[in-house]
């Protein structure tokens, strides 16, 4: 079967492929380059968050230092208030996603539901459309509502923009539960609430965990929702690093920036271990 694939293919064919694969000097480029285009950035950011005084033609800072770093974490800063403010609305905006797509997620893992498809695709409505026009329309309604630069107004938009990713997993995690488990519990004579609680929940507790962790991410890195409902009276961390970049301070907002990414790589890390693959494999059905 082999032979009969070389005589079928070109020999020209062959023959490149054969010098691709002997070229180590194309996959070292290769190699560089990709590692340039994701560490490259990183690295730039990193310089300017210890460069006092970096201008035009110098390729490095003129003087480096930790100035700005004690400035960004000054207890007066406005960076530590932005700190909190984002915290606290992406907690606040956790736990409303938790208290709908908990029972929600489990409902539309009973696959007997009807119109159980079109329940979890009212969900991705808000990714269909371009989130400019959509927050420009909330904000107009926001401001009738007296939402309008307010922590709830801000929770709100959060939470419906991070509902997609919490119910989704929910459903995926109460659907890679065996339900011969809960049947077991129903046998013995415990009731539905009982079985729910300590039989249901506990196995599907690393899903629900992903999806607040999912959540708390998207809702600590949201700026657009935030800029059009929130500002000016709401900063949280991305807005204040619009704002820093905007002024040309990039010293901050390069501080800001990696403030950010912390939390991001570290609940990555988190989000692996409790993202089980039967669940994996139960999102989308």
């Amino acid at each position: 079967m082999k032979a009969l694939a070389l005589v079928s293919t070109p020999a020209w064919w062959v023959k490149g492929r054969r010098k691709v694969r002997a070229s180590p000097v194309l996959q070292t480029l290769l190699l560089l380059f990709m590692l340039l285009a994701m560490f490259g950035p990183l690295l730039n950011l990193l310089i300017w968050t210890v460069a006092e005084s970096w201008y035009f033609p110098h390729s490095l800072p003129s003087r480096w230092g930790l100035k700005y770093w004690y400035q960004v974490f000054n207890p007066y800063s406005d960076v530590s208030s932005s700190l909190l403010t984002s915290v606290l609305i992406a907690l606040l905006s956790v736990g409303v996603c938790l208290l709908i797509s908990v029972p929600a997620g489990y409902a539309l893992s009973r696959r007997k539901m009807p119109l159980r498809m079109l329940f979890m695709l009212l969900f991705l409505i808000p990714q269909a459309f371009p989130n400019l026009t959509v927050y420009m329309n909330v904000a107009r309604l926001f401001y009738q509502w007296g939402l309008n630069g307010s922590i709830a107004g801000v929770v709100l938009v959060h939470s419906v923009h991070g509902l997609m990713y919490s119910v989704w997993i929910c459903v995926a995690a109460f659907s890679a539960i065996d339900p011969l488990l809960a049947r077991a519990s129903r046998n013995l004579g415990a009731g539905p609430v009982y079985t729910f609680w300590h039989i249901v929940l506990p196995q599907a507790a690393p899903g629900i965990v992903a999806a607040s962790i999912f959540v708390f991410l998207e809702s600590l890195d949201e700026f657009t929702g935030t800029f059009f409902v929130g500002a000016p009276d709401i900063t949280t961390l991305p807005l204040l690093l619009y704002n820093a970049s905007m002024s040309g301070n990039y010293q901050v907002s390069s501080i800001t920036a990696l403030i950010l990414l912390v939390p991001s790589l570290l609940f990555m890390v988190v989000i692996h271990k409790f993202m089980r693959p039967e669940m994996m494999a139960k999102l989308g059905k």
